[in-house]
C-alpha cells in the first residue's frame, strides 16, 4: 500500500505547481499540500451574518371590519441568514459577497477570521449579476489578490472557501468542469464558472482561488435536484466581479449601458446565408433607432466576433462582455459584413438618456420603447420609466399601456429607472404587473 501511495505521489507532484503546493515531508517522502496558501488566502474570506425584519401574516388584517373596529396591529419577526464575503480592498475595508446574500437585510454583520465581529453598511449591489459590496471600519484586514479570470481553462485546479451550513472556513477543492455556462435562469447576465469543488449553502458569496491563492471567482449557486451538493457549483468569474465593484464603490450602483442591439448565436446556416466562412459568433437582429449601436453603425445581418479584446465565439460570450460595459465607456467591435471584415467603435451612453427597447427589459413589453423618466414638478411623481412608443399590434397595448405612461412600479417594486424595472420585472411569474401614471392619475395594467 505504502509503495503504491509513493507512486501514485510520482505522478501527480509533477502536474501540480510546487510554488503553490510546497511539500513536507512525511516519513522523508514528500507530500502537497494547500495548507501555505490557505493561511494567507482565509484571513481574507468572511462570515456574514444577515437579520431581517418581516412581516408575519395575520388574518384578521385582511378583514376590514377588524381593521376599522378593532386595533389588530401588524405582527412581525426577525430572521437570521448567512453567507459568506472576500476582502476585495483592506485599506478602506471593502468586502465584495452576492446580493442574494445580504437582499432586504435590514442589519449586516461580518465576522472575520481572527474572532472579530463587524458591522457592515451596504455600499451598493447589482441584482443582474448577483453582487453586492459592502464596506467596514476596521484595521489589520487581509485582502484577497484578483486573477485574471479570462486565463482560466477547463481542468484547472480551483479552491472553494466559504462558511457552508454556517460552518466557519470550510475549504473544497476540485476543477474547473466548464466556462462560459449561461442559461441557467439564475441571473440577469451569465456567464459562470462551473466547478466541482463542493459548494453548499452558506458558501455564496466565498471565494474560488486557483492554486496560488488569487482570485478566480465568487462562488455563486449550486445545481442541487436533490437538495444537496452534487458537483456542480457555479461562480462570478473575478473578471465580471472586479469591474462590477469598481463601478459600485465608484458610484454606488452600476450605471450599466445598453449598446441597443438585439443578437442571437450564429449558426451553420447563418453563416452559410451571411456568407460567413465561420460558426462562433453572434449576428446582429435588430438595432434601436438611435441607440449606440446604430450610432456605430451595426447592421442587422452583421457578425460580431469581437467586442474589446475578447473573442466572441457563443452568445454568452457577447453577454457577458455587454454586461461590464458602463455608460461612457468605449468599445471596439469587429465584425463580418457580407463575409468581410470591419471595425467599428462602440460609445455607451448613459442609461437616463438611452431608450430601450421593451423587449431587452421583458419579453412581455415587446413592442415598447422606454425611456427613463425624472421631472420633479410633476405632482403625484418625479421619476419613473417613460413609455415612448407602444406598437398597436403588441400584446403591452391590448393590455392598456401607452404612450406617454410612466410606469413607476412593476410586481410590487418601487420603480425609479430601467434597471429598477428590468430587476422588477425579472420576478415575474406568469404575469406582469404594472403601477402606472397617467394623466394626473395611477392605475394598474396587468400584462399576462
Amino acid at each position: 500500500m505504502k509503495q503504491c501511495s509513493l507512486f501514485a505521489l510520482l505522478i501527480v507532484l509533477p502536474l501540480l505547481s510546487h510554488s503553490a503546493l510546497p511539500a513536507r515531508l512525511v516519513d522523508g517522502s514528500a507530500l502537497p499540500s494547500l495548507a501555505p496558501m490557505l493561511e494567507e488566502v482565509n484571513p481574507a474570506v468572511v462570515n456574514i451574518a444577515t437579520y431581517t425584519t418581516v412581516q408575519v401574516r395575520n388574518p384578521l388584517l385582511e378583514d376590514p371590519f377588524f381593521r376599522r373596529f378593532f386595533d389588530v396591529r401588524p405582527r412581525t419577526r426577525r430572521t437570521q441568514s448567512a453567507g459568506s464575503g472576500v476582502v476585495v480592498d483592506a485599506a478602506r475595508g471593502y468586502i465584495v459577497t452576492n446580493h442574494h446574500v445580504v437582499d432586504r437585510a435590514d442589519e449586516i454583520n461580518v465576522a472575520l477570521a481572527d474572532g472579530r465581529v463587524l458591522a457592515a453598511t451596504l455600499v451598493g449591489r447589482d441584482p443582474q449579476v448577483d453582487l453586492a459590496v459592502l464596506k467596514v471600519d476596521a484595521d489589520a484586514l487581509v485582502e484577497i489578490r484578483f486573477a485574471d479570470s479570462g486565463d482560466l481553462r477547463q481542468g484547472d485546479f480551483v479552491v472553494a472557501i466559504g462558511n457552508p451550513f454556517g460552518l466557519n472556513q470550510t475549504v473544497t477543492s476540485g476543477i474547473v468542469s466548464a466556462l462560459g455556462r449561461s442559461g441557467l435562469g439564475i441571473e440577469g447576465f451569465e456567464d459562470f464558472i462551473q466547478t466541482d469543488a463542493p459548494i453548499n449553502p452558506g458558501n455564496s458569496g466565498g471565494a474560488l482561488v486557483d492554486l496560488a491563492g488569487n482570485l478566480v471567482g465568487i462562488n455563486t449557486a449550486i445545481f442541487a435536484p436533490s437538495g444537496g451538493n452534487v458537483g456542480i457549483g457555479f461562480a462570478i468569474p473575478s473578471n465580471m466581479v472586479r469591474a462590477v465593484m469598481e463601478q459600485i464603490i465608484e458610484h454606488g450602483e452600476v450605471r450599466r449601458g445598453y449598446p441597443g442591439v438585439d443578437v442571437q448565436a450564429l449558426s451553420a446556416d447563418l453563416a452559410e446565408a451571411f456568407g460567413v466562412d465561420r460558426t462562433e459568433g453572434v449576428v446582429v437582429v435588430e438595432v434601436d433607432p438611435e441607440g449606440p449601436a446604430e450610432r456605430a453603425g451595426l447592421r442587422p445581418g452583421d457578425v460580431v466576433v469581437k467586442v474589446g479584446d475578447r473573442q466572441i465565439r457563443r452568445k454568452s460570450d457577447y453577454d457577458s462582455s455587454t454586461a461590464v460595459l458602463f455608460a461612457g465607456d468605449e468599445v471596439a467591435l469587429e465584425v463580418l459584413r457580407d463575409g468581410r471584415p470591419k471595425k467599428l467603435k462602440l460609445s455607451i451612453d448613459d442609461s437616463n438618456s438611452d431608450r430601450v427597447s421593451g423587449r431587452r427589459v421583458h419579453a412581455k413589453l415587446k413592442g415598447v420603447v422606454l425611456q427613463n423618466f425624472h421631472n420633479e414638478s410633476e405632482p403625484g411623481t418625479s421619476a419613473g420609466v417613460l413609455i415612448t412608443e407602444v406598437e398597436e399590434q403588441s400584446k403591452a397595448y391590448v393590455h392598456g399601456l401607452r404612450a406617454g405612461d410612466v410606469l413607476v412600479a412593476a410586481n410590487r417594486q418601487a420603480v425609479r429607472n430601467i434597471v429598477d424595472l428590468r430587476e422588477a420585472a425579472g420576478k415575474s411569474r406568469g404575469q406582469l404587473l404594472l403601477r402606472v401614471y397617467r394623466a394626473g392619475e395611477f392605475g394598474y395594467v396587468v400584462i399576462r
